[in-house]
C-alpha cells in the first residue's frame, strides 16, 4: 500500500520463516545468521538488488502505516544528498520517557538527528520541552547502507544498543521525520494477541 515502494523483499536467517514467506507467495531471501544488526542483514539483502533506495522495515510491526513509509522514503527521493531517514514521534504517554526500551532522539533546525539515546533527551530543567521517540523504520541510499557493515562500531552503538548510532559516529547525516504513526512491535506472545485482535476489528491504519 506505500506509493513509494517497487518491490517488497523479505530477509530473514530462520528456516520457518523463509518457508512460511514463501507458502504465502512473498518474495524472500535467506541471509546469514552473523549479523550484529537489522541494518546489517538488509545491507546483505540488498548487495545484489537493481535499487537506488533501500528501505528497512521492521518485520515485528505487521500494522505500519504506508504513509509512514512514503515519509521517510520521500526525503531520500527528494534529496540527493541525504544516505539514510528514519522517523520521530511525540510521546504522549509521560512513562515512555523514562523507558530505556523506549528509544528517544534529539534532532537540529535542518531536521537531522543529533543523538538517539535510551535515556530522556534533553535533559528537562522544567522548561516542558517535548520529547520524541525513535520509530525504527530506516531508509537508506543503497552506496551507503552497504558499506554500513565495514564501519568501525564505535563507543556509542555498544553502550546503547542501538545501531543507528554507528551512522552519527561515522560523520553521516540521518534525516528524521515526525509521524503521527504509533508503532506497535510484536515482541512477546501479548503483544501477538494485541495485534490479531487489532486485524479482527479491522486495523485502524489499513481501514482508516
Amino acid at each position: 500500500m506505500a506509493k513509494t515502494l517497487d518491490r517488497v523483499l523479505i530477509a530473514t536467517d530462520d528456516q520457518r520463516i523463509f518457508d512460511a514467506a514463501l507458502g504465502f507467495g512473498a518474495a524472500v531471501v535467506m541471509t546469514g545468521s552473523h549479523h550484529l544488526s537489522g541494518t546489517d542483514r538488509v545491507s546483505e539483502a540488498a548487495a545484489n538488488q537493481p535499487y537506488e533506495i533501500v528501505v528497512n522495515i521492521q518485520g515485528d510491526e505487521p500494522l505500519i502505516d504506508p504513509a509512514a513509509i512514503d515519509l521517510a522514503t520521500q526525503a531520500l527521493l527528494d534529496d540527493p544528498s541525504l544516505a539514510m531517514s528514519t522517523l520521530k514521534r511525540r510521546i504522549d504517554v509521560a512513562g515512555e520517557i523514562m523507558n530505556p526500551n523506549v528509544v528517544k532522539v534529539v534532532t537540529g533546525f535542518s531536521g537531522d538527528a543529533i543523538y538517539f539515546s535510551r535515556c530522556p533527551i534533553p535533559y528537562n530543567r522544567g522548561v516542558n520541552e517535548a520529547y520524541y521517540k525513535h520509530i525504527g523504520l530506516y531508509v537508506y541510499r543503497k552506496e551507503f547502507l552497504l558499506n554500513y557493515s565495514a564501519m568501525p562500531v564505535g563507543p556509542l552503538e555498544r553502550a546503547e544498543s542501538l545501531e543507528q548510532l554507528r551512522a552519527l559516529e561515522n560523520g553521516h547525516r540521518i534525516r528524521v521525520l515526525e509521524t503521527q504513526y504509533e508503532s506497535l512491535g510484536v515482541d512477546t506472545p501479548e503483544d501477538l494477541a494485541r495485534v490479531i485482535d487489532l486485524i479482527s476489528q479491522g486495523n485502524p491504519v489499513l481501514n482508516g
